[in-house]
């Protein structure tokens, strides 16, 4: 009777959360309208030709972007199409036999092969055998600061020495100084020197993001630079304040963005797994709520095989935590409704993540 009267309890009080966070959820789409690493509405058509084949709207994508030097959204369009081509690359082949020396179909070519050398055993070997073809991509265009940032990202994985890794850094930043996909990858480099060393990632994070003017995606850099000492249980080291920091100005670069801009959508997933691990909870609940349906595989896909189920139990556990804090719902309450939140998303159909930005 005692067991019996404990269970009604805890089901009585599941029950009271539940009923309590509809309000709360407010400006959250459904679970079923979240989407995984959506394309925005300038590549999805990209994607869907490539995928029947047709290498044009690509190649009109990249050319575009080119042109008008919007290297932040040439970077990502040029990463995005080579993790498709990494599965189906009968499109590419064909635009490289078609234009053989056009600097968007060499581009994206560097960096497939790049990627493919960084998932492998051999990857010093492949990695050797794919400078060539950065160096090419790097010369097609002299402007273009994206194949500098596959240099540097090059560079991590063949181990360059600190002075060659500096001389790519002056040729990255000489076509661009504020190239956010420049500045993680050469984050990323330090880092592997490091090994650990959390506080100089965070002061090399924290130096460049002072340097660029508010709006900046560098501003976000700090966040990026917290997100490995989270994930090895070492804010201690890294130093929690400066944690905090990192969120706080990441936060600000996200007030910039409209609600559900897909471009925002990764620095913003970003900042609510900081959030999140610093007990942030009403500031991580609205971050979901900017968000909207686009969950990226970053940064879950650094802790689970099913970045979009652990995105959407982040979710839920964040709009538990919120319901709790108020007098009639208690931390013991809450604790349950997140038991009870989980065994019903054991079912849940994995989302299908694509490899990580940069190689992380």
């Amino acid at each position: 009777m005692v067991r019996t009267m404990s269970l009604l309890r805890a089901l009585i009080g599941t029950a009271r959360i539940v009923r309590g966070t509809p309000r709360l959820a407010d400006g959250l789409p459904p679970d079923d309208t979240v989407l995984l690493d959506a394309p925005d509405g300038e590549l999805g058509p990209a994607l869907v030709a490539a995928a029947l084949g047709d290498h044009e709207p690509a190649a009109e994508l990249l050319a575009t972007t080119r042109g008008a030097a919007e290297w932040e959204n040439r970077d990502r369009y040029v990463i995005r199409l080579a993790a498709f081509a990494y599965h189906r690359d009968g499109w590419l082949a064909g635009w490289l036999a078609a234009s053989p020396h056009d600097p968007d179909a060499l581009l994206v070519r560097a960096e497939l092969e790049v990627r493919r050398a960084w998932g492998t055993p051999a990857r010093a070997e492949r990695l050797r055998a794919a400078g060539p073809l950065v160096s090419a991509a790097a010369e097609a265009d002299p402007l273009d600061p994206v194949p500098w940032r596959l240099a540097l990202d090059h560079a991590r994985g063949a181990r360059t020495g600190h002075t060659a890794f500096e001389a790519l850094w002056e040729q990255a930043v000489r076509r661009s100084s504020l190239h956010y996909g420049c500045h993680l990858a050469a984050l990323r480099y330090l880092s592997a020197l490091w090994r650990g060393s959390h506080r100089e990632g965070l002061d090399f994070a924290e130096r460049a993001a002072e340097d660029s003017p508010p709006g900046s995606l560098v501003r976000a850099l700090p966040a990026q630079a917290a997100l490995t000492p989270l994930l090895e249980g070492a804010v201690t080291a890294a130093g929690p304040d400066r944690i905090d920091a990192a969120a706080d100005r990441a936060a600000e670069l996200s007030a910039r963005f409209r609600d559900g801009d897909p471009w925002a959508a990764e620095i913003r997933n970003l900042l609510v797994y900081l959030l999140i691990a610093r007990g942030r909870w009403h500031e991580a609940l609205e971050q979901f709520r900017v968000i909207g349906p686009h969950a990226t595989s970053f940064p879950w896909e650094r802790v689970t095989d099913d970045p979009l189920g652990r995105f959407l139990d982040a979710r839920d556990g964040v709009r538990i935590e919120v319901a709790s804090s108020t007098p009639l719902r208690r931390a013991r309450r809450a604790r349950r409704a997140r038991a009870a939140v989980a065994g019903a998303r054991r079912g849940r159909v994995a989302g299908h993540a694509v490899p990580g930005d940069h190689y992380a």
